[in-house]
C-alpha cells in the first residue's frame, strides 16, 4: 500500500461545497479521493505545458522586451502552429 501524508488545507466556502456536492452524487468516495484527483490533474497539466512557472515568467518578459512585432496575426499564429507541431513530434 502505498504511504500517504495528511495535510490540512483551506478552501473557500465555494469550492468545499462543490467538493462536497462531488461526493454526494457519488463521483468520489471522500473528499480526499476528489482532492487526490485534483491535484493529479494539476500535475498532468503543469507537465504536459513542460515548463517551469519560471521559465514561463522569462518568455513572457522576452516578449515583452522584443517590442512590437511588425508580423501580422496570421503570420504569428501559423508560427506558433509551426513550433507546435514540431514540439509535438519530440
Amino acid at each position: 500500500m502505498a504511504t500517504v501524508e495528511k495535510i490540512t488545507i483551506a478552501l473557500t466556502p465555494e469550492m468545499a461545497g462543490f467538493v462536497r456536492r462531488a461526493v454526494e452524487a457519488g463521483d468520489y468516495a471522500s473528499t480526499s479521493e476528489a482532492i487526490r484527483e485534483a491535484v493529479r490533474e494539476w500535475k498532468d497539466r503543469r507537465e504536459l505545458l513542460g515548463y517551469t512557472v519560471e521559465e514561463l515568467r522569462a518568455l513572457a518578459q522576452e516578449g515583452i522586451d522584443s517590442g512590437t512585432s511588425d508580423r501580422t496575426m496570421g503570420e504569428v499564429k501559423a508560427e506558433a502552429r509551426r513550433r507546435f507541431s514540431a514540439r509535438s513530434r519530440d
